[in-house]
């Protein structure tokens, strides 16, 4: 059975090495027979621990071997699986599945297509190092991979300036983060003399008042843990201050952006809020000001991507208004609601920018939305997939992105003691619909204002690509549905068929049991 567990992250290990290291000797077609069985392997697995530990409540820790052994400082490499890894688990790989599928068709003329696989593999596979860690260097080690990876796929097509430009950007500001995160690695060791995440969650209420003599004062060891920790996730997941980075990182392949801003590195940071919430809850100051950042950065997004023409460049700044939703939620200690809009946000978000790149790519590389238009007749099932991932993102009544946005909305509105936040939120919702609107309008609506041969010889892609996008759809739609009970207690669907695979399955184990051992069911 620990094997299985395994899986999930020795599976796209595996496809790394056997594409990096013998990817000239497969070709093409050898790289994609390993690489998509390997991520719909390691997505079975996944939903097999999603069913298993997470809609039963149960928790699971793999100590695999010992990492570094100092005096005591001692690291062990473990696997923790429990309702927050599980989750996780499902949207990494769901989407990095489907990336990979369409990147099949998407980059299938590129000539260092091997090398973008490999990269891509490389970065599933560190975001579930990250995901699955069972202690703060382990998961420190994940967080960095998952940088590596980013500046990688970012600067793939490296011929291009504007390209290195960005993923030394990205590189650079991330750095800023990744100090303050590996601060607060240290200053964890220095507090509770381990780095494993049971140890620290068990003594943090020991040491609530204590302190930390600085320069500047004493300061409350939890505050400034907090603070640190919070610090790393502002600079990964684009807080306002160290946002810069996500816009620029366009430049890279549209799967590229679609797994940064929908399953991988932009939703670390918010996954390390959530992981840390046991710590975070300990100090109101850090909470106050995750409040704040939160806000503007919802609002400044929002605002921004009302002025932006590139297509992908209006999606990006949704990306970050929206992970500015989701740290919202952490500080308003809704961390449940937070993973929720995460999940949902995933699937919408991952339709919107694989659409907009059969839009590209059936436009010769065209992202200047002023120069787009009439595309409603030339690429109709585009054009449905568009919507409704804008509608999603928009907070469209019934659709996955309502469910998790309007829980966070009416969870601000009452704190009143920051009532801004809500405020600030409804004002991002308002200005999120409107540039949803202005894109969908400049790209379908308006007078086609391309070249005629460009628009002449416009397709929507091949049936990988239409799968792909029909898969992300029903995504979109009815995923809030289906989890809004798992997350937020509504009642759904899935809660009840749950129930219902439960007590069938109880009730065909007794009658296996009953016919084992000839007892007779009357008896009792």
């Amino acid at each position: 059975m620990n094997g299985i567990y395994v899986l999930v992250v020795s599976l796209p290990l595996f496809s790394v090495l056997m594409v990096g290291l013998f990817g000239r000797m497969l070709g093409r077609n050898g790289v994609v027979l390993i690489a998509i069985p390997t991520m719909c392997l390691a997505w079975l697995v996944a939903l097999y621990t999603f069913i298993y530990l997470g809609l039963g409540h149960k928790i699971f820790l793999l100590q695999i071997g010992e990492w570094i052994d100092v005096g005591i400082f001692i690291v062990k490499w473990g696997l923790l699986f429990d309702s927050l890894t599980v989750s996780m688990l499902i949207v990494i790989t769901s989407i990095s599945m489907l990336v990979h599928i369409y990147s099949w068709d998407y980059m299938g003329e590129d000539p260092h297509f091997i090398r973008f696989m490999c990269y891509l593999l490389l970065f599933t596979f560190f975001m579930l190092v990250l995901t699955t860690s069972d202690n703060l260097l382990q998961f420190f080690f994940g967080w960095e991979g998952v940088g590596l990876s980013s500046y990688l796929l970012i600067n793939f097509w490296y011929t291009r300036i504007q390209a290195n430009k960005a993923a030394m950007k990205a590189m650079l500001i991330n750095r800023i983060g990744d100090f303050f995160l590996g601060l607060g690695v240290a200053i964890s060791f220095y507090i509770f003399k381990s780095v494993d995440f049971g140890v620290i969650f068990v003594l943090v209420p020991i040491i609530i008042e204590s302190e930390y003599g600085m320069l500047f004062g004493m300061v409350e060891k939890i505050s400034l843990l907090s603070i640190l920790l919070f610090m790393g996730a502002v600079g990964r997941s684009a807080q306002l201050g160290l946002h810069t980075w996500l816009p620029d990182a366009m430049e890279g392949p549209t799967p590229v952006s679609a797994l940064i801003h929908a399953a991988t590195m932009v939703t670390a940071g918010v996954f390390l809020l959530i992981r840390s919430s046991l710590i975070i809850e300990y100090s109101i100051v850090v909470l106050k000001i995750m409040m704040i950042i939160a806000a503007l950065t919802a609002i400044f997004a929002s605002t921004v991507g009302v002025f932006q023409n590139d297509i992908k460049r209006v999606i990006a700044f949704s990306t970050t208004s929206q992970l500015g939703y989701m740290v919202l939620a952490c500080a308003l200690s809704v961390y449940t609601v937070g993973m929720f809009h995460l999940i949902n946000h995933a699937f919408f978000k991952a339709l919107l920018f694989l659409s907009s790149g059969v839009i590209i790519h059936g436009l010769m590389d065209e992202q200047d939305m002023r120069k787009m238009g009439g595309l409603i007749k030339l690429m109709p099932f585009v054009y449905i997939s568009m919507l409704i991932g804008s509608l999603a993102l928009g907070g469209v009544p019934f659709l996955s992105g309502f469910y998790s946005k309007d829980a966070i909305l009416e969870l601000a509105y009452v704190n009143f003691d920051m009532i801004f936040g809500y405020w600030f939120g409804v004002i991002a919702a308002f200005f999120t619909a409107y540039y949803s609107i202005r894109l969908l309008y400049y790209t379908f609506y308006t007078t086609a204002n391309g070249y005629k041969n460009v628009l002449i010889n416009a397709i929507e892609g091949s049936s990988v690509v239409v799968i792909t996008l029909t898969i992300l759809v029903i995504g979109s739609i009815f995923i809030g549905y289906l989890t809004k009970d798992i997350f937020i207690g509504l009642g759904s669907l899935l809660g009840k068929c749950y129930l219902y695979i439960t007590k069938s399955c109880i009730f065909f184990r007794i009658r296996i049991y009953f016919n084992k051992y000839k007892i007779n069911s009357n008896n009792f």
